[in-house]
């Protein structure tokens, strides 16, 4: 853990802690359809929708966490060392249902496991998610990492 500190430096979050996994950065075939996606399924905001470097470049906030679309093909439909992203979730069972109504493919059923459950989804651009819902009977360290326990 670093100790450094400077009185110039600004804390995001009103937290203390230096580093932050912010967000994922997508590639986008179909920008819009990829909006569409997060906005509809996750309620995603786009924070910020511009041009940088040639292309657009959209912000969205989801929840605490964020992603950044790239108005780009994508480079390579293979995940590289990305295996998945993961979306907590609250409420997994009425999502679950949602997406199926609304035509979104999900070729297994809900998995669950001592109080959790989790489903995997395509997004646009076969970006795989993992949609989860931890169960209340983790140990304190976990609900602890999941924001259960404050």
């Amino acid at each position: 853990m670093t100790e450094e500190t400077n009185p110039n430096w600004r804390y995001p979050y009103g937290s203390k802690a230096r580093f932050h996994m912010h967000h994922a950065h997508l590639f986008c075939s179909d920008i819009e359809a990829t909006i569409d996606f997060y906005t509809r399924w996750f309620d995603a905001v786009v924070a910020h929708d511009g041009p940088y470097a040639g292309s657009r470049n959209v912000f969205m906030k989801i929840g605490i966490g964020a992603i950044h679309l790239y108005d780009q093909q994508p480079r390579d439909l293979g995940r590289n060392a990305v295996h998945h992203l993961g979306f907590q979730v609250v409420g997994i069972d009425d999502l679950y249902d949602r997406m199926k109504a609304g035509g979104v493919h999900l070729p297994n059923p809900i998995k669950r496991n001592d109080g959790s459950a989790y489903f995997m989804v395509a997004a646009p651009d076969n970006v795989l998610l993992e949609v989860f819902e931890p169960g209340p009977d983790r140990p304190q360290e976990v609900n602890d990492f999941y924001g259960y326990n404050d």
